[in-house]
C-alpha cells in the first residue's frame, strides 16, 4: 500500500508548478537546480522501487511461463473445438459440476472437427513444438 502512495505523491509532486521570486537573486537558476534535484529523487526513488520489485516480477514471470506450459496443449485442444467464442453464451455449471457452453440459436454451423492440424500449424518433429491436436473421444480433461 505504501508503494502506490509514494508513486502517486511523487508524480504530483512533479506535476505542480514551482514559484520563484522575482525580486534579486537568481531565481531562474535555484528553479533549475531545483528541478534538477527533484528528477534526480525521483529517479533515485523509481530505481529503489524497481529494485525492490525484481524478485517478484521475475517469479510472476517463471510462474506465467510454467502455466503457460501446462495449460497450452489443453487451450489448442479446447480452440480446435470452438470456432468463434462469441457464438457461444456464458458457460453454465450443472448440478453435477460439470461445466457446458451452449451454442448460440443464431450462430452459423459448427466447422467439421480438425482430425489433422491445420496447414500452418508446427509438425510434430519440429524442436519445441506440439504435434496435431488431439481431441480426446470423451471431450478435453483439464
Amino acid at each position: 500500500m505504501k508503494q502506490p502512495l509514494i508513486i502517486a505523491l511523487s508524480l504530483a509532486l512533479l506535476a505542480t508548478p514551482v514559484s520563484a521570486q522575482e525580486e534579486g537573486g537568481d531565481a531562474g537558476g535555484d528553479v533549475d537546480r531545483g528541478f534538477s534535484l527533484l528528477q534526480e529523487g525521483a529517479q533515485s526513488l523509481f530505481r529503489g522501487l524497481m529494485g525492490e520489485m525484481k524478485p517478484q516480477l521475475d517469479e510472476m514471470q517463471k510462474g506465467l511461463g510454467e502455466a503457460a506450459a501446462q495449460l497450452g496443449p489443453k487451450l489448442r485442444q479446447f480452440l480446435a473445438l470452438v470456432d468463434d467464442m462469441s457464438n457461444y453464451g456464458a458457460p453454465e455449471r450443472l448440478p453435477n459440476g460439470d461445466i457446458i457452453m451452449r451454442r448460440n440459436a443464431d450462430a452459423p454451423p459448427p466447422p467439421p472437427l480438425m482430425t489433422e492440424p491445420p496447414e500452418d500449424a508446427p509438425q510434430k518433429d519440429a524442436p519445441n513444438q506440439g504435434g496435431p491436436i488431439e481431441i480426446p473421444e470423451g471431450g478435453i480433461e483439464l
